[in-house]
């Protein structure tokens, strides 16, 4: 297993708000909204509760473990 190295900087409200765009369009996730406060309320199907994320950083790890769950279940295609 690969790992990534440590990031360098925290993740901005920009970033997250771009991964949770792709999440919800690629029908990773139901909806992904930013609250006013900085958090972000992320529902992962429509008859789901909905979750608070603390902030970005927490937003951009859930995009990464969704990755990480998409890409360790996918069999080898070669």
């Amino acid at each position: 297993m690969t790992h990534l190295p440590a990031r360098s900087s925290t993740p901005t409200a920009a970033e997250a708000g771009a991964w949770a765009d792709v999440l919800v369009r690629r029908r990773l996730l139901h909806a992904a909204v930013r609250a006013p406060n900085g958090q972000w309320l992320v529902q992962h199907a429509a008859d789901s509760p909905v979750h608070v994320l603390a902030g970005p950083a927490d937003l951009v790890e859930l995009a990464a473990a969704i990755q990480y769950r998409i890409h360790s279940t996918r069999p080898d295609t070669l």
